[in-house]
C-alpha cells in the first residue's frame, strides 16, 4: 500500500498515542502485582507488556468497528479530524500522566474524536446512539468491576477459609503470574483495538481502504506492537495510585481484583465494546477491598474521589483540546 507522507504522520501520531496509551495505562495491568511484591516492576512490566502483543491472537477486531464507524459518521472523517482526535487524547494522557491520575485512553480518544466531528461539521456528525452506550461504560465498567471484585474475593475467602495464611500467600503469589496475564490479554485486546479503528478510518477517508470495513493485518500488528512497547515503558506514577494509594492488597487480593478485571474486559471486548480499563481495575481493587475487611473504611475514597472527577472530566477535556487542534491545522490549511 503506497501511502502519502502526509498519512504516514497521521498514522505515527496515532502509534505515539498507542503508545502513550500502555504507558498510562501499565499502571493497570501491573499495578497489582508489583504493590504485592509478587514480581519487580522490570518483570512486571515485560510480562504485561507480552500479553498485551499477544491478545491479536486471541480477539478479533469489534472494538475497532465501534470506534471506526460506531461514534462519529464515517462520510465525514477526513485526516485532519483524526489527527485532532489523536491529538487531543494524547494530550490529556500526558496531562493526566504528569499529575498521576489513572484516567482512561479510550475515553480520551472517545472524547477528542467527537470533539473534532463537531466543530469540522456540526453536531449532525456525531452518532449519539454510539456516544451514549459508549458513555454508559464510565459507569458501568466500574461497577461491573467493583461486584465482580468482591464476589470473586468473597468466593476465594470462603474457598480457603480453612487454609493457612502462609500457604494461601504462597499460592495466590504464583497464581497472580496468571491473573496479571491474563489482565494484561483483556487490557491489550480492547485497548489496542482503539487505535486499530482510528488508523483504519483514516485509511477508508483517504481512499486506501475500501468496501466493508476491516483492519489490514499490518494495523493490527503495528497496534498492538505500539501498545507494548509503551507498557515496556511503564507509568510509575500512577501505579502507586492504583496499587498503593486505594487500599492494601495482599497476593490474593491482586489475584481477585486482576481475574475481576480481566473477566470483565473479555467480555465488553467480545461484544465490541469499548471501556476503560483503568475505570475497571480500579472498581476492581476497590470491590476488593471492602470484600476482605468487610468496611468501606478500608478504601482510601479520597484517592478514588480524585479518580472518578477525572474520569468525568476526560472526554469533554480531550474534545475541548481537539477541537482547538482542529482549528489550528484548518487554519494552516490542511484538508
Amino acid at each position: 500500500m503506497d501511502l502519502p507522507l502526509s498519512v504516514i504522520a497521521i498514522i505515527l501520531v496515532a502509534l505515539a498515542f498507542d503508545f502513550s496509551n500502555g504507558f498510562h495505562d501499565a499502571a493497570n495491568s501491573i499495578a497489582t502485582v508489583v504493590s504485592t511484591r509478587v514480581l519487580s516492576p522490570r518483570l512486571a512490566v515485560m510480562w504485561a507488556a507480552f500479553f498485551n502483543f499477544a491478545a491479536f491472537l486471541v480477539f478479533g477486531v469489534h472494538v475497532a468497528k465501534t470506534i471506526g464507524k460506531g461514534v462519529v459518521d464515517p462520510a465525514i472523517v477526513s485526516p485532519p479530524i483524526i489527527l485532532a482526535a489523536v491529538l487531543g487524547a494524547l494530550c490529556w494522557n500526558m496531562i493526566t500522566w504528569w499529575v498521576g491520575l489513572p484516567t482512561s485512553s479510550s475515553h480520551a480518544l472517545i472524547g477528542g474524536l467527537a470533539g473534532a466531528a463537531l466543530v469540522a461539521a456540526g453536531p449532525h456528525s456525531v452518532m449519539v446512539g454510539g456516544l451514549v452506550k459508549i458513555s454508559q461504560f464510565i459507569v458501568l465498567a466500574p461497577l461491573i468491576g467493583l461486584g465482580a471484585g468482591y464476589l470473586t474475593m468473597l468466593a476465594v475467602m470462603w474457598g480457603f477459609r480453612r487454609a493457612s495464611p502462609r500457604g494461601v500467600d504462597g499460592l495466590f503469589r504464583r497464581l497472580q503470574l496468571v491473573s496479571a496475564a491474563a489482565y494484561s490479554l483483556g487490557h491489550g485486546g480492547n485497548d489496542a483495538q482503539k487505535t486499530m479503528g482510528i488508523i483504519t478510518a483514516l485509511l477508508y477517508s483517504t481512499g486506501h481502504l475500501s468496501g466493508p470495513f476491516h483492519v489490514p493485518m499490518w494495523v493490527v500488528l503495528i497496534s498492538h506492537g505500539a501498545i507494548a512497547a509503551g507498557t515496556m515503558f511503564g507509568g510509575w506514577r500512577i501505579v502507586k495510585t492504583m496499587g498503593m494509594n486505594i487500599t492494601k492488597l495482599k497476593p490474593v487480593g491482586g489475584f481477585c481484583a486482576e481475574t475481576a478485571g480481566a473477566i470483565t474486559l473479555f467480555a465488553a471486548t467480545a461484544a465490541g465494546i469499548p471501556v476503560s480499563t483503568t475505570h475497571t481495575i480500579t472498581g476492581a481493587i476497590v470491590g476488593v477491598g471492602v470484600s476482605s475487611t468487610g468496611r468501606l473504611s478500608a478504601v482510601k475514597w479520597g484517592v478514588a474521589g480524585r479518580i472518578v472527577w477525572a474520569w468525568v472530566l476526560t472526554m469533554p477535556a480531550a474534545a475541548i483540546i481537539a477541537a482547538v487542534a482542529w482549528y489550528v491545522a484548518h487554519a494552516l490549511g490542511m484538508r
